[in-house]
């Protein structure tokens, strides 16, 4: 899943390297979702490493919103490779297209490298995967599990802070993955060729069920989170009836409802193989966690007081 918001220019560049050398003559990189989860981590990133970052989102000066393609070309003008990131998600329908006539775009304004972050198990993302290799493009697909982030940035937060998480998600087991893993990846596949070229299947180091990820987080915490496993239609409903946007309501209902089934229900080595070290644990993303959590309990709870 890929989200969400933060606020940092549209055209950010630092001259201070942290010991990664680019041997790949990548000056200038479009970031889409650049405000995102993992988008905003690749733009920091490769900011502090001396490469000109341009963020892709609706609110840079320089617009980006997959759904009005006239900001497309401005937004990959000048650009020699990009991060692409689709909005809500490449599982929707819409993926396939957007990205096929994104690539062309690519192409057409000397574009030399696309970075794909891709969800597992999804046959439109694998479509868009497909659509990035055979582009005659270089490329580097990052296809990644479900992000540790979603407990802490994105959907789940709010179950979290309010100490009851209520999902159908079932006894599946689940390879969490960092996105400071993920951004590490990405950022190296765009300062090093060696990554031209090589598709990363992204896990975590252990398979957990999401009643395993919340105890998990409780304990980083030191107080019990509750985990209800609750029927589908029940979920569905209610984060329609929350307020949450349809898309992301169609996202989370596939998401739910077909992808963890068990496709998704192992580990892989492309942290390994793209980094050469482990990938982060879910225990220490909670432990290094927590005491944001804790904040925003606090802040959860006032408001919830004054509601009352």
């Amino acid at each position: 899943m890929q989200e969400r918001f933060s606020a940092m220019d549209s055209l950010v560049s630092v001259g201070e390297s942290r010991g990664m050398t680019n041997n790949s003559n990548t000056q200038n990189v479009l970031v889409l979702g650049g405000t995102g989860k993992t988008g905003s981590r690749v733009a920091a990133q490769l900011a502090e490493r001396g490469v000109t970052v341009r963020l892709g989102s609706r609110s840079a000066d320089i617009p980006f919103d997959w759904e009005d393609e006239a900001t497309w070309a401005p937004a990959l003008s000048g650009m020699d490779a990009v991060y692409v990131a689709y909005q809500p998600d490449l599982a929707v329908p819409t993926a396939p297209p957007a990205v096929t006539r994104f690539v062309e775009l690519a192409k057409q304004s000397a574009v030399q490298h696309l970075v794909l972050v891709s969800g597992r198990g999804e046959p439109e993302a694998k479509a868009c995967e497909e659509i990035v290799q055979q582009s005659g493009l270089d490329w580097t697909v990052v296809c990644c599990s479900w992000f540790n982030q979603n407990f802490s940035e994105g959907a789940f937060l709010d179950y979290i802070l309010a100490g009851e998480v209520a999902l159908p998600a079932g006894t599946v087991g689940e390879p969490f993955v960092d996105v400071d893993d993920i951004a590490d990846v990405a950022v190296a596949a765009f300062l090093d060729t060696r990554h031209r070229g090589q598709y990363y299947e992204l896990t975590g180091s252990r398979l957990l069920t999401f009643a395993e990820a919340v105890a998990e987080i409780g304990a980083a915490l030191g107080r019990e989170i509750a985990y209800i496993q609750i029927p589908h239609a029940d979920f569905v409903a209610g984060i329609r009836e929350y307020g949450v946007p349809e898309a992301y309501v169609e996202l989370l209902d596939y998401l739910f409802g077909t992808i963890l089934d068990g496709r998704n229900a192992h580990l892989t080595d492309g942290v390994q193989r793209a980094l050469g070290r482990a990938p982060r644990d879910f225990a220490d993303f909670s432990s290094l966690t927590s005491a944001a959590w804790r904040v925003g309990s606090l802040i959860h709870g006032s408001s919830a007081m004054l509601r009352r």
